[in-house]
């Protein structure tokens, strides 16, 4: 897994991403300084067009509307065509009926690689109660495994869930990341950044939840090291970045914390 920070910055995939407008610039921030290259397109006259010379496209409703929901769509057929990875990133499901719909009618109408949210982002798109409060979870902390394989068995995609343990689920295997640092939670965005890595980790190996593990290694292992300098919101925000941009292969062999079941 570490190896593949290095396929990221020899590659450098360009990531598509759809995505909210609180985080957008995070989200590209972060792509390049993991070494990728973002692309933020979202008008209908040329997201197939964008696909078309992407490595993996990002889907991500954190603002949703309903110009966006279009797009998305005819993005993420397109991605699909073409054999590049889509991933999900289903903010606020649970929240209002429009986001939890959407969620479901993309899970649906798209072949997707991954699928990364908070518990009960994801547990609303299995049917299961839970409480999204706006676009942050609460209760079901125990479940994420539960949660997660009854999603990837369903849509057939790697799934995601992150919380202080990060989970991940396939068909055949569960990957636990327990990286990270409570200061993450503290700053808007960290999700859609962890969407974002897992992108561009996407882009460059179709083992996806490898990917997936391999992007929440590197944000959890970046906001341990700014969280060790940095104690305010803001100059953590900065530090993360940095801490980002400066991660080396061998930073993730001696501090991925990673257990695969």
């Amino acid at each position: 897994m570490a190896s593949l920070l290095n396929d990221v910055r020899a590659a450098r995939p360009l990531v598509h991403q759809i995505t909210n407008y609180v985080s957008v610039n995070d989200c590209a921030n972060a792509v390049l300084a993991i070494g990728g290259a973002p692309v933020m397109a979202d008008d209908a006259d040329e997201v197939v067009e964008m696909v078309g010379i992407a490595s993996a496209l990002v889907l991500n409703i954190g603002t949703l509307n309903r110009r966006t929901i279009e797009t998305m769509l005819l993005a993420g057929r397109r991605a699909n065509e073409l054999g590049k990875p889509v991933v999900l990133d289903p903010v606020g499901a649970g929240a209002t009926a429009l986001r939890t719909e959407t969620a479901k009618m993309l899970l649906r109408e798209l072949k997707l690689a991954v699928v990364r949210g908070n518990i009960s982002e994801i547990s609303a798109l299995v049917g299961e109660a839970g409480t999204t409060r706006g676009v942050d979870a609460s209760g079901l902390e125990g479940d994420a495994a539960k949660v997660a394989v009854r999603l990837a068995k369903a849509s057939g995609a790697s799934v995601a869930v992150t919380g202080a343990v990060d989970v991940i689920a396939d068909d055949n295997r569960i990957v636990k990341v327990a990286n990270g640092h409570p200061l993450l939670t503290r700053i808007t965005g960290t999700g859609c950044v962890a969407t974002a890595l897992i992108g561009a980790f996407s882009g460059v190996i179709d083992d996806y939840s490898l990917a997936a593990a391999g992007g929440l290694v590197c944000l959890g292992i970046a906001g341990e090291r700014a969280a060790a300098v940095h104690s305010g919101t803001g100059s953590f925000r900065v530090g993360l970045m940095d801490s980002l941009s400066g991660l080396q292969v061998q930073d993730v062999l001696d501090e991925a914390r990673v257990h695969v079941e």
